[in-house]
């Protein structure tokens, strides 16, 4: 019974002793393939699988190096990616330079274009003080070649009245100029100068542009000669009253390109490089730019130019009548009454009429008349669109001179 018992003791020591073995075995073998899988950076898995179909392991030198080819391409393929989005970048930012660069050359050659044109006008005056003694007082304003052989067109404020003028151009040659005529309904003024070949520049209308459009200022402020400023046409068709005297500046362009003492008379200039405008005045607490200027449209400018040189004096045009509040549901000029003998009398317009067209442009206040009176000429036929009891009539007048400037010699 004794031998039996030693037996079993034995025998349970003897497997204890296997059983502890196995588990050491199986923890190293675990241990093992860990390691490996770790050392080759592959999973367990793939390390029993490899082993078990009998293929040929990479060493670990081989596989590293594979790997590291894989994760190369890899880098190098984002890298193509972030090259070419830094292209896409680049291309965008050389096309945004590219055409912040057209259209600084575009500035540039308008600039050169325009500039030749325009000259610093000083004028002097004498002027006596409340003593009776006599000085002479100077000023300076700018104005823009009209013609090759001298004719030059500036504001009446600037010259008219002046004792002397003097003209300096842009290569810095100076010339006496004498005033040959002056308007201060429109404030446009004809200077002239003895020249030949003289740089004109070229004119546009005011209505081939439109608000927004870039303008170019150029004059001489406070003497600075050619001086250049940009900005846009912030409105069209303006008016303002300058003196109860005269006609109100009728049609004016409002422009946020700085305008300064010195500047009148001097161009407004499209970006084709054609003068659209020429700048009369400004509206400042301060006197100085406001960003708040006015010009004379081209289209008065011109005509009114091209009469002062045939005739030494502007001829405004007129109708005969007398304007008022339009208090009829029918947009118009509302006639409040008809001078005899005038153009609208012998035509057949009559008091409480109210003129919707004019030589074919809608006209809805007296305002809109006079600028497009102002475009026309002494002798011109124009045709008139009136409403009168419940429907249109169209009539055909031939304008003649205004009173205004009828009696100036």
């Amino acid at each position: 019974m004794n031998e039996d018992n030693g037996f079993k003791s034995y025998f349970l020591k003897g497997a204890v002793i296997v059983i502890v073995a196995i588990v050491f075995l199986v923890i190293g073998g675990a241990a093992t393939i860990g390691i490996l899988s770790v050392v080759n950076k592959v999973t367990p898995s793939d390390l029993i699988k490899g082993s078990i179909s009998g293929e040929e392991q990479p060493e670990p030198g081989n596989l590293e190096e594979e790997r590291s080819d894989g994760e190369e391409e890899n880098d190098r393929s984002m890298i193509s990616e972030e090259n070419k989005v830094l292209d896409d970048e680049e291309e965008n930012k050389s096309s945004d330079g590219l055409l912040l660069g057209d259209f600084n050359n575009e500035i540039s050659e308008i600039v050169e274009m325009i500039t030749p044109s325009v000259v610093n006008i000083s004028v002097t005056f004498r002027v006596q003080d409340i003593f009776g003694q006599v000085y002479e007082q100077g000023g300076v304003g700018s104005g823009v070649i009209y013609t090759e052989d001298g004719y030059i067109i500036t504001n009446s404020h600037v010259a008219a009245g002046a004792d002397k003028l003097s003209v300096t151009l842009y290569d810095g040659s100076e010339y006496p100029a004498t005033l040959i005529g002056a308007d201060e309904n429109t404030d446009v003024a004809v200077i002239k100068i003895e020249g030949d070949n003289l740089k004109a520049a070229s004119f546009g209308s005011i209505d081939n542009v439109r608000v927004g459009d870039v303008v170019i200022a150029v004059g001489s402020p406070f003497g600075l000669q050619q001086t250049v400023t940009m900005g846009v046409i912030s409105a069209k068709g303006r008016d303002i009253q300058v003196s109860q005297e005269t006609l109100p500046l009728v049609n004016l362009i409002q422009t946020d390109a700085a305008i300064n003492s010195g500047n009148s008379g001097g161009p407004l200039v499209s970006s084709k490089g054609r003068v659209i405008g020429i700048n009369t005045l400004i509206v400042s607490p301060s006197g100085t730019s406001a960003g708040i200027g006015f010009a004379i449209p081209s289209d008065t400018v011109v005509n009114i130019a091209e009469q002062i040189i045939k005739y030494g004096k502007a001829r405004i045009p007129y109708l005969g009548i007398e304007m008022g509040d339009n208090k009829t549901e029918i947009q118009g000029v509302y006639i409040t009454d008809v001078l005899k003998g005038y153009p609208a009398d012998k035509a057949g317009i009559k008091k409480g009429d109210v003129i919707t067209e004019f030589n074919g442009v809608k006209v809805k206040n007296p305002l809109e008349l006079i600028a497009q009176i102002l475009r026309l000429n002494v002798g011109d036929s124009v045709n008139v669109k009136i409403y009168r009891d419940g429907q249109y009539i169209d009539l055909k007048l031939e304008l003649v001179e205004s009173p205004l400037t009828e009696n100036i010699k």
